[in-house]
């Protein structure tokens, strides 16, 4: 039975071989017949119409299918018959090498359907020379050392075979021998490759060493292979070495030796597309490399040291190998300069794009691993180090490759983020450390990140004195790294429970120490160009409201952030930093926010008064200082951010003194009385009008401030609507009652100092568009004649008579009546004066008003003089005014009036 099934197995590996043969056979009989066809109709010399019997085949003018890869190069054979390959040329046009082009898809579709049999045959081969060692292995045929020599020797012969062919009949496009060479030197790699990986896992015959060394001569051997043959042999090579050892089989207590096995493979991938320059052979290769790497992760979870090293190793020969320097050098554009291509202008070269895509495929699996113990957390970060490092130190001469050092240094903070957020090994040893005694070790662990960060900054800043165009963006990158790192373990770790706020700090200001060097060093070599020292200033002064943050109580932090804005701008006065506007927009951002929301407006109604009145009144002097200390200079944002502000912060400092000193009497409160709305309505107010000044800056944020500017409108209106409503004595008779003597009252608060607000706004804010002006003097006239009215009647009915219910006495009715007279005649009177037509026209509706009040209302309402004053008066205003209008008229008319009787 064992015999049979033996002839059965060489049966089914002859059909691919036989297959092939009569394929060589049949393609060789049909170009003697084409020869002989053109030999009859006299189309060709009978000199080169002889039958082909030399030691290899004369090319032929058939038309070959297109492939998805480039034709290999002719072979030149020598007297000797030994053959020479010249290299493939550099690709000139990097777009043609872009690997998932729809044509290329298509061509490699429209290639395996007509050639899909070599594939097939290529797989046979392979999966004969594995099935060889397996077979041996479950039926005990031969000993183990003679099982891995017969694979062995399966291999060299298949290879053999592939030489024999591609010496004598060529392995380029128009042979009849195409692919062929490929095909049986591929299977043969792979059958060495799965003969070693038997000996070592299945027998256990050699250890890792020896096995790395077998496989390292195997793919030198088949990297020389690679560089006389087609595309195929790489691809049929690649995909077997990757899935040899899923295939091959066995177990092992550490299979961790298969990562330096994968990265072999990797290395031959991408020596022999580094000659050959296929392009898609190296894309092939990293795929297949780290797809295997994370098969054998998942199915192996304590190999995660050796495969987050391999992730790392094949990032590194991907930037290496392509470009064939020890010292890359890649050159032309960037990848993330296509961003802002213009048409015509080149793309990144291949090699500049297959090192971007793996240094981002690296550093995302870096930084999405769990690391399960201390020890992988800080092998993560020594990886990601290193990757930083290297691509700032060893590709410094690779212009191309600047913008991928952005990819290990972010995934290096959002490791760190991660790690303390998700409470990581590390992290909870970090928080332990005092759990059980006082006196424990200094934990390090935090202290070791932020010296690593720096390290980083510092590398960065040198290379951004030697970086030429970009060296104001590592500037910047060397700014932003080291703080970024500490606002991370802030976020993630919080330090400052273990260690204590001061210790923590003390590390926040030795990187603002840092940074004032760095700015030093800079400014030194720079001049008068300050960009580069600005950002280094930005940073220190970062670092430095990073340590107040830390330490300071929230009073003292908002003092301590509105005078790092006051230093902003004396640096910008004194050095003509620009970048400065940057830190003053984020610092005034940040202090409104401590003012308005956290803790914001509940703790200033709450907080001690002195402290309250010395964090308000310290920032609105912060803003006029350091709006004073731009004025000579060219700054409009930081100007306006600088004016608006203080405007808003001095309104909203008077707003709470008023509600503060009122809350004293024990009347009422911010929020149920119609004082303490209006109070709060003038603050959101003045905020929403701070933000239609900035609208002027136009921009993309633009669209940020007419949200809040809606945002602080909406929520001033509701608090408006609130105190003429339910708050509003006239109308409730349960609301809180006025406080104060007669004019000068909380009726002034409520509903005068808001019409003051917004006229006073509309007035200042020149650039606010023409509609919303409008509105907002309609809305403070609105108020204000409310406030006029209620204050009338609390003249004649005084606090305890404001409601409706109660009545209007006949003095009250005149008072309004002659208060609209003298309104209306003011406005005609400006009106005539300003040359205004409005106004006229506000006046005569005015008057109008008071002509009806005094017919409907007055003359049933009034009784005895009353009655005979009110029409009296309205008669002697009427008259005075027709003469008022008509003196005007004559003054400014060149022709003279017309008599009555015209």
């Amino acid at each position: 039975m064992e015999s049979l099934l033996v002839l059965i197995g060489l049966i089914v590996l002859a059909i691919p071989v036989s297959i092939i043969v009569l394929l060589v056979g049949q393609s060789r009989l049909r170009k003697r017949v084409e020869q002989l066809e053109q030999q009859l109709a006299g189309q060709m010399p009978e000199s080169t119409a002889e039958a082909p019997k030399t030691s290899r085949s004369e090319p032929t003018t058939v038309q070959a299918k297109p492939a998805p890869w480039a034709a290999a190069k002719a072979s030149t054979t020598t007297d000797e018959g030994l053959t020479e390959t010249p290299l493939a040329p550099e690709i000139k046009d990097p777009q043609a090498s872009i690997v998932f082009r729809e044509e290329k898809i298509a061509a490699l579709g429209a290639w395996l359907r007509e050639n899909w049999f070599y594939a097939v045959s290529a797989l046979s081969l392979a999966l004969a020379g594995i099935f060889l060692v397996q077979y041996g292995v479950e039926n005990g045929l031969l000993p183990p050392t003679a099982r891995v020599a017969a694979a062995l020797v399966f291999g060299l012969l298949l290879i053999g075979a592939g030489e024999v062919i591609r010496r004598r009949f060529g392995d380029d496009e128009e042979a009849s021998t195409a692919y062929l060479p490929s095909v049986f030197s591929g299977a043969g790699l792979v059958t060495l490759f799965g003969g070693i990986l038997a000996a070592r896992q299945l027998y256990d015959l050699i250890g890792p060493e020896a096995a790395l060394a077998g496989l390292i001569v195997i793919a030198l051997f088949g990297l020389v292979l690679g560089w006389f043959h087609g595309p195929l042999l790489a691809a049929v090579g690649l995909i077997g070495a990757f899935a040899a050892p899923f295939a091959v089989g066995g177990s092992s207590d550490d299979p961790s030796w298969l990562y330096s096995y994968f990265f072999i493979v990797a290395v031959l991938g991408l020596g022999i597309d580094t000659v050959r320059r296929w392009a898609w052979i190296s894309v092939l290769t990293l795929i297949g490399a780290y797809g295997a790497a994370f098969l054998l992760v998942l199915s192996s979870p304590s190999t995660e040291p050796g495969y987050l090293t391999c992730v790392t190793a094949l990032a590194i020969i991907a930037i290496a190998i392509p470009i064939r320097r020890i010292w890359p050098n890649h050159s032309g554009a960037m990848v993330t300069e296509i961003i802002r291509r213009r048409k015509g202008e080149p793309w990144p070269e291949f090699p500049t794009r297959i090192a971007f895509g793996a240094v981002l495929v690296s550093s995302v699996i870096l930084s999405l691993h769990w690391p399960d113990s201390g020890g992988e957390f800080w092998l993560g970060a020594a990886l990601f180090t290193g990757l930083v490092l290297a691509l700032m130190l060893w590709s410094k001469d690779a212009r191309a490759l600047q913008d991928v050092t952005a990819f290990p240094a972010l995934g290096l903070i959002w490791f760190v983020l991660v790690h303390g957020l998700d409470g990581g090994a590390v992290w909870l040893r970090f928080v332990d450390t005092y759990a059980e005694t006082a006196e424990a070790d200094y934990p390090w662990s935090v202290t070791q990140l932020v010296a690593l960060g720096a390290l980083v900054t510092l590398i960065a800043a040198w290379r951004s004195l030697h970086a030429g165009r970009y060296a104001v963006v590592w500037a910047g990158g060397a700014a932003i790294f080291a703080p970024a790192l500490a606002i991370a373990l802030e976020v993630g770790w919080q330090p400052a429970e273990v260690l204590g706020a001061y210790p923590w700090a003390l590390h926040a200001i030795a990187l603002g120490a840092m940074m004032v060097v760095l700015a030093e060093r800079f400014a030194r070599v720079d001049g008068e160009n300050r960009m580069r020292p600005a950002l280094a200033t930005l940073s220190a002064l970062s670092c430095l409201s990073f340590a107040c943050i830390i330490v300071l109580s929230s009073a003292a932090l908002t003092v301590a952030l509105v005078a790092m804005i006051v230093v902003a701008a004396a640096l910008d006065r004194r050095f003509e930093l620009p970048p400065m506007s940057w830190f003053i927009w984020a610092g005034v951002f940040t202090v409104t926010v401590r003012l308005v929301l956290d803790p914001g407006l509940v703790w200033a109604e709450s907080a001690p008064l002195l402290e309250m009145t010395l964090v308000y009144s310290a920032a609105v002097a912060g803003f006029i200082a350091g709006w004073t200390l731009l004025k000579p200079l060219d700054r409009p944002i930081a100007s306006v951010l600088l004016e608006s502000a203080a405007w808003a912060t001095a309104g909203i400092l008077l707003s709470l003194l008023l509600l503060r000193w009122l809350e004293s009497f024990g009347e009422g409160g911010a929020t149920n009385s119609h004082w303490g709305l209006g109070l709060l309505a003038v603050i959101w107010l003045l905020l929403a009008f701070a933000q239609v000044q900035r609208f002027k800056l136009g921009g993309k944020l633009n669209y940020l401030r007419y949200a809040l500017a809606a945002f602080f409108g909406a929520h001033g209106v509701y608090r408006l609507g609130q105190a003429l409503s339910e708050a509003n004595p006239l109308l409730n008779p349960f609301a809180d009652p006025v406080l104060g003597p007669l004019v000068l009252n909380t009726l002034a608060v409520a509903y005068l100092l808001p019409a003051l607000a917004i006229g006073f706004s509309a007035w200042r804010v020149v650039t606010q568009p023409v509609l919303l002006k409008q509105i907002s003097y309609g809305a403070a006239t609105v108020l204000a004649t409310v406030w006029l009215g209620l204050a009338i009647r609390h003249v004649w009915q005084g606090a305890g008579g404001m409601y409706v219910g109660n009545g209007v006495s006949q003095p009250e009715l005149y008072t309004y009546t002659i208060t609209l007279l003298v309104v209306g005649a003011a406005l005609f009177y400006q009106s005539l004066a300003r040359h205004s037509d409005l106004m006229r026209k506000a006046g005569l509706a005015v008057i109008g008003l008071a002509v009806a009040k005094v017919f409907l209302i007055d003359i049933a309402g009034l009784g005895g003089l009353i009655r005979v004053f009110s029409l009296l008066a309205l008669g002697l205003a009427l008259a005075g005014l027709a003469w008022l209008n008509r003196w005007a008229k004559l003054r400014h008319s060149s022709q003279s009036a017309e008599p009555l009787d015209h």
